[in-house]
């Protein structure tokens, strides 16, 4: 996906966050700030990781307010530790409490996932075995999840069904074999589609490589059949693996060979990372 569509759709889902958590308006807000104040409010981290999400924050409150002001003091991917001012935020002090939680939503989930990235992308150090993320995202967050992993060191595997032909155990069903479903990819499929089949053993992974498949997925293999199936490929495919993969045992792939290791976990099991909204002051404070 490229830049502009990125964040077409980041503009979009944000508003769409905005109306379902304001709704008619912010009764609270409202009450005791019934007109403008211009104010200020600090977001500090409050523990250590990596921070991602920050053009996505900004774009909160400017979306509420053009005229907010967010100063950043460190940009998406740098490492940040527990007690540092990480921006200051100034304007209406209306907007600054009613945009407040949209924002940390999106800034506290995409900075968990890009610190759990970084954590499970410096394990596969020293090896070739690239980190990819999954189709394993939250509803309407998919954009948001899949650029964290690129900020914590990962890559992405495809953004939707669209992308590439991916043959899992379903489809190698409906077809009839794991052949007959690559012959009717290829059919199908426009010639610039590279066609990725999953495999759960080796006699399919030598039925997908005679079938020509373009990138062989290791499924749920042992340790010893993926650098088996890694050796028979002999690089007439690019190979993946995958299988509850994460960085608890991610270490045991390192030397089995394979090009690429996918993780859901990347995006459906990251925590958050704690980050708050502190001291807003008003005007004549500021």
């Amino acid at each position: 996906m490229n830049e502009l569509t990125e964040k077409l759709i980041m503009e979009r889902l944000i508003q769409q966050a905005l109306e379902e958590d304001i709704g008619n308006e912010d009764v609270t807000t409202n009450a005791v700030m019934p007109e403008y104040k211009k104010g200020m409010v600090k977001l500090i981290c409050k523990q250590d990781g990596v921070i991602c999400g920050l053009k996505v924050f900004e774009r909160v409150f400017k979306l509420l307010d053009e005229n907010t002001e967010v100063s950043c003091f460190f940009k998406d991917g740098d490492e940040v530790k527990k007690g540092q001012k990480v921006a200051i935020i100034t304007g209406d002090i209306r907007v600054l409490l009613s945009g407040e939680r949209v924002a940390l939503n999106y800034l506290q989930r995409m900075s968990g996932i890009a610190t759990y990235t970084r954590s499970v992308v410096k394990l596969l150090e020293g090896c070739k075995t690239k980190l990819l993320d999954t189709r394993k995202t939250t509803p309407n967050m998919r954009v948001f999840e899949k650029y964290a992993v690129r900020m914590g060191g990962g890559y992405n595997h495809r953004y939707n069904l669209s992308d590439g032909v991916l043959l899992k155990d379903n489809h190698i069903g409906a077809a009839g074999g794991v052949k007959q479903a690559v012959e009717m990819a290829r059919a199908y499929a426009p010639f610039v589609r590279k066609i990725e089949v999953e495999v759960e053993n080796l006699e399919m992974c030598k039925e997908a490589l005679d079938a020509g498949a373009d990138i062989i997925m290791l499924d749920n293999m042992s340790v010893e059949d993926m650098a088996t199936a890694v050796k028979m490929i002999g690089g007439r495919a690019i190979t993946e693996c995958s299988g509850n993969v994460t960085k608890e045992n991610i270490e045991r792939i390192k030397d089995t060979g394979v090009d690429y290791v996918s993780s859901g976990a990347l995006t459906h099991s990251a925590p958050i990372l704690d980050l708050s909204l502190k001291e807003l002051h008003p005007e004549k404070d500021v």
